[in-house]
C-alpha cells in the first residue's frame, strides 16, 4: 500500500517513465535516452492520423522539445507517449554501429 495526495492504494507505485533526452538524427528518426538509462531509435513515420502530418515537414521534425520529460514538436501541438516511444523504438547500442571513415 502507499499514499499519493491523501488518496491510499493497495498497489505499489510504478516509477513513471520518461524522456531525458531526444536527438534528432535523420528524416523524423530520433534518439531517445529514457529515465531508465535505456537508449532507443525512435522513427515518427509508424505515427499515423492527421495530427501527425506535420510531422513530414522538415522544419517540424528537426526541432523535437522536451516538455515535462515528453518528447513534443509544432510548440506542444504534437506529442509522443514516451511508453510508446520506448515500446515501439529499436535499442541503440554504439557496439553495434558501423563506424564509416
Amino acid at each position: 500500500m502507499h499514499e499519493e495526495n491523501g488518496i491510499v492504494y493497495s498497489d505499489n507505485p510504478e516509477k513513471m517513465l520518461t524522456v531525458l533526452e531526444v536527438k534528432h538524427m535523420y528524416s523524423g528518426v530520433y534518439l531517445v535516452k529514457f529515465s531508465d538509462g535505456v537508449v532507443k531509435l525512435f522513427d515518427t513515420t509508424i505515427l499515423k492520423g492527421e495530427v501527425f502530418e506535420p510531422l513530414k515537414n522538415p522544419e517540424v521534425y528537426e526541432n523535437p522539445k522536451l516538455e515535462y520529460g515528453i518528447v513534443t514538436w509544432n510548440n506542444g501541438e504534437i506529442d509522443c507517449s514516451p511508453d510508446f516511444m520506448y515500446e515501439k523504438g529499436f535499442v541503440y547500442n554504439t557496439d553495434d554501429v558501423i563506424s564509416v571513415a
